[in-house]
């Protein structure tokens, strides 16, 4: 009897806490909405069984020795999987569209009012004395940055300025541009007409090669210049989109958009993951960022389409509000969505 209880207290399921069974409820459903609703399973899949490793009681999966700990130091502080990622995203990524129409910078710029916005909001809440909501000046532009729904640009923003925050904001940011398409449509919605949303963008003119060479190395040197502290992220973005435009290595383009990328996501979202241990996540300041990020990422959306509708006030070429929502930096999934509003609008 004695040697049954002792084998008893040695597992899981007698260490297990109430918190830890909420967290794997959630990550449980972060799995279903992965499989059967398509919200980006690419993420939420390993960001989803991540977190429940992590919530498995005694195996330490997330902590010391733990392979998803030993993930996390070799990752995210010291910014390896979001530079990584970002050199797979500027292989991924055609700029001809935005070169034969630059006015759509304007329509990015917009967005990041998201940002700026949540950095006002959340030095609000740390002057309103609230307990858990004591936020510094550096610690709210890293919640800010979540407003970009970009994980990587996340990460590294974070992993200079507030380290201490770099798990839950992770989790933030990576949830939320997984959740694209359940958050962004209302939005996208109640900002638009249906006329609007089917407006049919004229073609523009064809971007040579040479130009889509240019383009990165001056985005290169012209941010390293001017921000020295961005060029690292900047840097391997541009480094990919070279890759991609210059015809001469494909196998290098290839494996930075595929294979690469492929396996820094699988790691990064098994880190994230154990980011939703109950012990890290079911905190007052965890939830309060959650609350600060998903209120960045939706002002970053409306601020985009509004743009966009202002800036077809004043030209006679129509831009389709719709992708203002894209202006966030969730890459692809944002463009995605504005491709699917707008053929709901308009098949053609």
């Amino acid at each position: 009897m004695e040697k049954l209880l002792t084998l008893w207290q040695s597992t899981g399921l007698y260490h297990l806490e109430a918190g830890q069974a909420l967290m794997m409820v959630v990550c449980v459903g972060l799995i279903y909405l992965a499989i059967r609703k398509g919200f980006e399973p690419l993420l939420l899949i390993p960001i989803g069984f991540g977190g429940l490793l992590a919530n498995i009681p005694v195996a330490n999966m997330a902590e010391g020795a733990g392979i998803l700990h030993l993930f996390y130091e070799v990752g995210l502080p010291t910014s390896v999987f979001p530079l990584l990622i970002f050199m797979g995203v500027g292989a991924m990524t055609d700029f001809g569209p935005m070169l034969a129409n630059p006015k759509t910078l304007l329509l990015g710029a917009a967005a990041q009012f998201g940002i700026f916005g949540t950095l006002l909001g959340a030095l609000a809440l740390a002057a309103s004395g609230i307990p858990g909501m004591e936020f510094t000046l550096k610690e709210a532009a890293s919640i800010a940055i979540i407003g970009g729904a970009d994980g990587p640009t996340s990460i590294f923003v974070t992993s200079k300025l507030a380290p201490e925050l770099l798990g839950p904001i992770a989790v933030a940011a990576y949830s939320y541009m997984a959740l694209v398409p359940l958050i962004q449509p209302p939005i996208m919605r109640a900002l638009t007409t249906p006329e609007e949303r089917a407006i049919v963008m004229t073609q523009m003119r064809h971007v040579s090669q040479v130009e889509k060479i240019v383009f990165p190395l001056a985005l290169c040197l012209l941010i390293g210049m001017l921000l020295p502290d961005a060029a690292p992220l900047i840097g391997m973005f541009a480094f990919g989109n070279l890759l991609r435009e210059c015809g001469v290595v494909d196998r290098l383009a290839d494996t930075s958009r595929n294979a690469l990328i492929n396996i820094v996501t699988i790691a990064l979202g098994l880190t994230v993951g154990a980011k939703l241990s109950a012990e890290a996540f079911l905190q007052m300041k965890t939830l309060g960022i959650l609350a600060l990020g998903m209120v960045a990422f939706s002002g970053g959306t409306a601020a985009g389409i509004i743009m966009a509708k202002i800036m077809n006030r004043f030209s006679t070429t129509k831009i389709n509000p719709l992708i203002g929502s894209a202006g966030v930096s969730a890459v692809p999934m944002a463009a995605r969505v504005s491709n699917k509003l707008g053929l709901e609008a308009n098949p053609q």
